[in-house]
């Protein structure tokens, strides 16, 4: 395509100077008349080839860095920080606790996130297993960043969308939020059976963030007043028997 390209250009500029020396027709209407000639095919197709030479060069970059982090050589980027008790206020101080332990068990790679293979092996151990478009049309509905895996926020924002009704029922996410059961008992949320029935009746308790955080205040100085109690008697005790 270039030596034809070069070929006509050639052409072009014989038929120029033959004009300029007196040829009949008039070289300048005619060259200026002339249907304008397509652009070389390496200059029309380089547009269109620098979005994906960039896109290349992005991927390539992003596998580098995932090799670096697994091979310890680079650290993982941050997360952007969140207060997941102002974020999901729907939820207790104790739902959001365990549900953070429960990320932490299925984070094998410690790294912040949960990625395909650790969500397999959630989903194997929850009892509904997926298979491997399931996994990623998963991730992808939660995955806020699209970086294929999710972080801690995403993962809340799994059981936030189940509560809210945002679900598919037969959903890979669905199946994850129901067989994810907690002791409710504890949560103190009405009774509910099982962990998805928690979430529901919570989003009803707008001042319950306040509560539990006051509660947990009072429990501590509990705790710190019988410490106080516990060393006074020790004291005492000791005193008794040094005399």
């Amino acid at each position: 395509m270039a030596s034809q390209e070069l070929a006509r250009k050639l052409q072009r500029r014989l038929q120029w100077e033959e004009a300029e020396e007196g040829r009949p027709q008039p070289a300048p209407r005619a060259f200026a008349a002339r249907e304008p000639e397509p652009e070389p095919e390496s200059e029309s197709e380089s547009p269109a080839r620098a979005p994906t030479a960039s896109a290349d060069a992005e991927l390539s970059a992003q596998l580098t860095r995932r090799l670096d982090i697994n091979e310890g050589t680079a650290r993982p980027r941050r997360c952007k920080i969140f207060n997941p008790y102002t974020e999901f206020p729907e939820f207790s101080r104790r739902l959001i606790k365990d549900l953070e332990s429960m990320f932490k068990l299925y984070d094998a790679g410690r790294d912040g996130y949960i990625d395909l293979m650790e969500l397999k092996l959630m989903m194997e151990k929850l009892g509904a297993p997926q298979t491997h478009l399931g996994l990623k049309n998963m991730i992808k509905e939660v995955d806020e960043d699209f970086d294929g895996q999710l972080s801690f926020r995403e993962f809340l924002l799994i059981f936030h969308k189940a509560a809210a009704g945002e679900l598919q029922e037969d959903s890979g996410l669905m199946a994850l939020a129901k067989l994810s059961e907690i002791d409710v008992a504890q949560e103190g949320v009405k009774g509910a059976k099982d962990f998805f029935e928690a979430k529901v009746q919570a989003l009803s308790c707008a001042s319950k963030f306040e509560a539990e955080l006051k509660a947990e205040q009072d429990e501590r100085k509990r705790e710190e007043e019988k410490r106080r109690l516990r060393q006074a008697a020790f004291r005492e005790l000791k005193a008794v028997f040094s005399t």
